[in-house]
């Protein structure tokens, strides 16, 4: 059973209520295309980790059926509140050095590249972490934790992680002592100097208390990363630290340097060479201005196809094969990148948004068997083409200031 799948009706109802309640209080927290951004990269985490699932499940199964220590029963409450700690220790560990180690920053990331700090930063995932998160929880298979137990109690401390991703909500008193809060976890999110690297617990923050990373909020944080990738495609947020280190590495002039680049902390640079000038605190946020037909359009079709994640997700290969699974994916992928690019006015978006439902005309007629059932697709998907047409081609107009929500 997946639990994130199932809980994103109650994300949006809760960014709903955060919106509301940021008019309400007259906090401008929302832009429109960051939040697009954030809930793209969600999407295609999403649909990437449906097949690295498959890794991830088989191996925590295979280690714990076979070297596993204990025999932990999974119908007595101490065994689930071990699990809690033993899953929130490894967060912890794991989430370190995703900050401290570059290769796995290059993941991290992701999660960090928003210049606003709300509800859908929360989905804002790298699509590469859950291949190598896992690693982290095996001390917990060698102990026993059956995978029922572990994976339900690492999806619960998932979840939870969500809500703290707020600026709506201040200090909580006593609380703030013993669990990660939004006030701890906006400390986390920022650049300030003072900040980096710092809360990376994910329920309790005594872990962070414990091992000496532990900031509270003082002054006002500013939020992303100081190598801004201005740009609001989710494909390019997954590849654009990996690329930038590369490129850096290449300049280095000895060979030890380039590999050891990979394993130090981000954005180390060996000596004698010079070091990159980070994005400066007061640097205005990448804002590029959208056109309102084209907010409304995005808007719209990303509403669509945020239903059609879920369906995906709960999409058995068993019961329709991978080709489509694997097709679908692609098309979901697709479209929240070019989502971005129109949001972005690249020409090229433009195009392909009026031949991204061709994906879909050919997996219908290819892969769906019943006649009737393949022109239910395509019908659709022809109507979109020319609905895409009137609002995309037609003469555009002055590019309106950015709308925020």
């Amino acid at each position: 059973m997946n639990l994130i799948a199932l809980a994103i009706p109650a994300f949006f109802l809760f960014i709903a209520i955060e919106l509301v309640a940021a008019k309400v209080m007259k906090r401008d927290v929302y832009r429109f295309s960051d939040s697009i951004a954030d809930l793209s990269c969600g999407v295609t985490q999403q649909v990437v980790t449906v097949f690295l699932a498959l890794v991830t499940v088989a191996g925590y199964k295979t280690l714990q059926s076979s070297f596993g220590y204990f025999e932990i029963p999974t119908d007595a409450w101490w065994a689930w509140l071990l699990c809690f700690l033993g899953v929130d220790l490894c967060y912890y560990w794991f989430h370190r050095l995703s900050h401290e180690i570059a290769f796995l920053w290059g993941a991290h990331v992701v999660h960090h590249q928003s210049e606003e700090y709300n509800l859908t930063v929360a989905l804002r995932q790298s699509a590469f972490q859950p291949g190598f998160s896992w690693l982290f929880y095996l001390p917990l298979a060698l102990l026993g934790f059956p995978p029922l137990m572990f994976f339900t109690v690492a999806a619960l401390n998932t979840l939870y992680q969500f809500w703290i991703h707020t600026r709506l909500i201040g200090r909580m008193g006593p609380l703030e002592w013993i669990i990660n809060t939004p006030s701890h976890h906006r400390v986390h999110h920022g650049r300030n100097a003072q900040y980096i690297d710092r809360n990376h617990a994910g329920s309790l923050i005594i872990w962070d208390k414990l091992f000496g990373t532990f900031e509270p909020e003082g002054e006002e944080v500013i939020y992303g990363v100081n190598d801004a990738i201005d740009s609001y495609s989710p494909i390019w947020a997954n590849f654009h630290y990996y690329v930038h280190t590369w490129r850096r590495a290449r300049a280095f002039p000895r060979v030890w340097d380039r590999v050891k680049v990979w394993f130090m902390l981000p954005g180390w640079t060996p000596e004698g060479v010079a070091k990159a000038e980070g994005r400066a605190l007061t640097e205005p946020k990448y804002d590029p201005p959208a056109e309102r037909r084209t907010i409304g359009y995005v808007l719209g079709q990303f509403a669509l196809l945020v239903g059609l994640t879920v369906g995906y997700l709960f999409l058995r290969p068993s019961e329709v094969g991978w080709a489509p699974k694997i097709l679908l994916g692609v098309f979901i992928v697709l479209s929240v990148t070019t989502f971005a690019g129109l949001l972005e006015s690249r020409r090229w978006a433009r195009t392909v948004e009026l031949l991204r439902p061709t994906v879909l005309v050919i997996g219908a007629v290819v892969f769906v068997p019943d006649a009737y059932v393949a022109v239910e697709y395509a019908v659709p998907a022809v109507l979109y083409v020319v609905l895409s047409a009137v609002v995309l081609l037609t003469r555009r107009g002055e590019a309106a200031a950015t709308v925020r929500a």
